[in-house]
């Protein structure tokens, strides 16, 4: 009886060990300079680190920011060996997208559709590989008008789309920030703002903005 009482006694031990290691959960936050800003006191990484902890959950998540200004889709497939696989990630959020549509204006640079595609769909799969778990982002904003006259908001709407249909392709989590952020400005920019109700620039977080997303990645990130 004894021994049978200790060998219960053991297994459930182990068992309560085992949960708690595989509840440690590193989650890498990948993208441009929206997410290199977001590990700042004010950041949409720092703010879902907070709300993590009010919910007595620090210990069991880690969040780590690669974000890099300027970065598109290409960058990021480029520098992911680095700064993304060879910090062992359970998660990868993804948020790519704006400087591939913004950049065609501001410096005639960008990325093409068709590429933009391709490479997204080799980042994920070298993710998924490695048996990570990949969760992408819409681009959010490249201005607030709520009457779609925002200059690109045509070719942002698309890329959207193409995510869209890639995050279905792939099984892959979909925060639709795109989708997000428009329904929040439709209900809250009465006066058609171009910037300043969740960005300060019309694509850069603000307060506002930071924690909106935070709290939507906290919806899938935190069970």
């Amino acid at each position: 009886m004894r021994l049978l009482l200790y060998i219960s006694s053991f297994i459930a031990f182990t068992l309560v060990s085992f949960t708690g290691m595989q509840q440690k959960q590193k989650i890498v936050f990948f993208g441009d300079s929206i997410t290199q800003a977001g590990v700042q006191a004010n950041g949409y990484i720092t703010v879902l680190g907070n709300l993590i902890a009010q919910k007595g959950l620090k210990d069991q998540y880690e969040l780590v920011g690669a974000g890099i200004g300027g970065n598109k889709v290409y960058d990021l497939y480029l520098r992911m060996e680095d700064d993304v696989l060879a910090k062992n990630p359970t998660t990868v959020v993804i948020w790519i997208g704006v400087n591939d549509v913004w950049h065609k204006r501001t410096s005639g640079t960008g990325t093409d559709a068709p590429k933009f595609e391709q490479f997204y769909n080799a980042i994920i799969k070298k993710l998924q590989a490695r048996n990570i778990k990949v969760v992408i982002c819409t681009p959010a904003a490249i201005g607030e008008k709520t009457d779609f006259s925002n200059e690109q908001d045509g070719d942002l709407n698309k890329y959207a789309g193409m995510i869209r249909k890639i995050a279905a392709n792939n099984n892959c989590t979909l925060v639709d920030l795109r989708k997000i952020f428009l329904d929040y400005n439709l209900a809250n920019n009465t006066k058609n703002e171009d910037k300043g109700i969740l960005t300060r620039d019309g694509v850069h977080l603000n307060d506002k903005g930071n924690t909106l997303v935070a709290e939507e990645m906290m919806k899938v990130l935190v069970k």
